[in-house]
């Protein structure tokens, strides 16, 4: 299936992503609508559980999951593990470092909040919380970056995409600088992996669900950590696969795993996997560098024809490289939330969102699957 027979084809369309068959879905920056595919793998794994044990015939799945992680985000299998959740990877980052006093961390306060608490809580351990400043909203720059670490700052943790103004990050200039320096690098990339190019090269850590972009499920996300640097990052959290133990007997030190396996702590959600693995094998079939390409195009569909409407857009004019799927807007002293539920009444779905300041916003975030023709069809009814 290529991404013109799913442009081109309405039966096909409809039949791969039933949503389109009764809603147009603008809403991937949120939680997605599962495809056709990932809802009938996860379907066929939980009918297959009531035959016998579930992880007996699940555990090769675990394999061939790390395995489409790690092409997507160009790095080795054993680097990558299944944790679910964002912010339990993220977590993990932030707790499982060893930090020495005196050292220093810069994140972003606007930020997700996922990207956020983990590092404020280093506080209590003696760590300085620095807070990046930027010239408008998750507007992050290589070189803001670069004014704002200095000799004690230990690592920076920024998300790959603005979840609001849809500012996509230079990740890889951001990382090779930070490389340079001896800085470590977490990565928050929910909202582009599965949408843009996100490879790792240089990034120390990488954090994300599937439950957006990658159009799979809530909690079946990965956590990419850099092979040179797994010995340095140990789990929070101690269980039976992420610590040796031989038939299942406990030994008399704790030994984790040899690879990035260590932090994956227990049972695996199974259901979640099979689902991830399906979301993996759809993006890596139509392209990631063609959904790219499309999410832009549709981006300059979009934002001269609602700045025409006299909505204000966020990051309007942003570069190819920092644009996103993620298409924000508001009229200066309205509230936007009429308008939202009003679309909402007539299938279309977006999301809204209200920044530090408290000003309120619409957010549309088209998938590869939606046609010009629905956007057509929004743009008229607004």
């Amino acid at each position: 299936m290529t991404l013109n027979e799913i442009l081109t084809n309405e039966e096909l369309r409809r039949q791969e992503f039933p949503v389109a068959r009764d809603k147009i879905f603008l809403a991937h920056a949120g939680v997605c609508p599962l495809p056709h595919r990932v809802a009938e793998a996860v379907a066929a794994c939980a009918a297959q559980g009531t035959l016998g044990d579930q992880e007996a015939f699940m555990l090769h799945r675990l394999k061939d999951a790390r395995k489409l992680a790690a092409q997507l985000l160009n790095c080795q299998s054993e680097e990558v593990a299944l944790v679910g959740p964002t912010s339990m990877g993220l977590s993990f980052v932030a707790a499982g470092l060893n930090f020495r006093k005196g050292d220093n961390i810069l994140i972003y306060h606007d930020d997700y909040p996922s990207n956020v608490y983990p590092w404020m809580a280093l506080a209590a351990k003696g760590v300085q919380v620095r807070l990046i400043n930027t010239r408008g909203l998750g507007v992050i720059r290589t070189i803001d970056v670069m004014g704002q670490v200095d000799e004690n700052t230990r690592l920076v943790a920024l998300a790959s995409c603005h979840f609001i103004s849809g500012y996509r990050l230079e990740h890889q200039a951001i990382g090779k600088y930070l490389r340079g320096r001896g800085i470590l690098f977490c990565l928050d990339a929910i909202q582009t992996m599965g949408a843009f190019p996100t490879t790792v090269e240089h990034v120390d850590f990488l954090a994300a669900d599937a439950h957006k972009w990658l159009l799979g499920p809530c909690g079946a996300g990965v956590l990419y950590v850099r092979r040179e640097i797994q010995e340095k990052l140990n789990p929070p959290i101690y269980g039976w696969h992420n610590v040796k133990n031989p038939n299942f007997v406990a030994q008399e030190k704790i030994e984790f795993r040899n690879d990035a396996t260590k932090y994956e702590a227990g049972t695996h959600n199974l259901l979640g996997v099979v689902g991830l693995i399906a979301s993996l094998e759809l993006v890596a079939e139509i392209g990631v560098e063609n959904i790219a390409a499309e999410l832009l195009r549709k981006r300059a569909l979009l934002v001269p024809a609602l700045t025409a409407k006299g909505f204000t857009v966020l990051n309007a004019d942003a570069k190819p490289e920092n644009a996103s799927g993620i298409v924000t807007f508001f009229q200066p002293g309205k509230d936007p939330a009429p308008l939202h539920k009003k679309l909402a009444e007539a299938g279309v779905i977006a999301s809204l969102r209200s920044d530090r300041k408290g000003q309120d916003y619409i957010r549309l975030s088209p998938h590869f699957y939606n046609t010009d023709a629905e956007l057509q069809r929004v743009l008229e009814f607004l």
